[in-house]
């Protein structure tokens, strides 16, 4: 599938430009997953490539369709400069690896939690998946294949990660919404939540 790769890569260079970075992790047992870093004065983006070689399926499935399920990659934006935020690239990459791992499938709306800070010193462990297609098109691949969707990671406090499992993602968007929250900032602390 790395054909698959070269199509998401060239989509990337079409809406990024090049990366001015790249590193690549593998854990044992899974495919190399890399992280791509695109910075200007403003943002850093960091973006995987690697998770969307194969699909991603239904861990109660007996078989894993090697054609058919939902394919990603990950976009995280932060604002460049007031953080180290470059050491999230170890972060991104298990989260990239998490469908191959624990068999998850990684869609709009789920949390992914790395258990530790994203980056040293982050106020955030885990990252809420929202929806793409804004930054970064969706790669439409020849049939039967799905689409590889490019899906933003809104980093989460713990104690947001705690409020969303209560109250459902589009709740802790909406507190965001009202308190005026800057979510690409990588020291921002967390949203009033009573």
């Amino acid at each position: 599938m790395s054909d698959v790769l070269e199509l998401v890569e060239a989509r990337l260079l079409m809406a990024l430009g090049k990366p001015d970075a790249r590193a690549a992790v593998t854990f044992l047992g899974t495919d190399r997953i890399e992280v791509l870093r695109y910075a200007d004065a403003e943002l850093v983006r960091y973006v995987t490539l690697g998770m969307s070689a194969n699909p991603m399926t239904d861990p109660s499935a007996v078989l894993a369709d090697p054609l058919r399920g939902p394919r990603a990659e990950l976009v995280l934006t932060v604002r460049n400069g007031r953080a180290d935020t470059d050491k999230v690239l170890r972060s991104l990459a298990v989260l990239a690896a998490s469908p191959q791992v624990e068999g998850v499938i990684v869609a709009p709306g789920a949390s992914l939690d790395v258990g530790e800070p994203l980056w040293p010193g982050a106020p955030f462990t885990s990252v809420l998946v929202t929806e793409g297609g804004g930054l970064v098109e969706d790669l439409e691949l020849d049939d039967p294949m799905d689409p590889v969707r490019f899906l933003p990671l809104l980093p989460m406090t713990p104690n947001e990660a705690a409020w969303k499992r209560v109250h459902g993602a589009a709740a802790l968007e909406e507190r965001w919404l009202q308190h005026g929250t800057d979510l690409r900032d990588p020291l921002r602390s967390g949203v009033p939540l009573d």
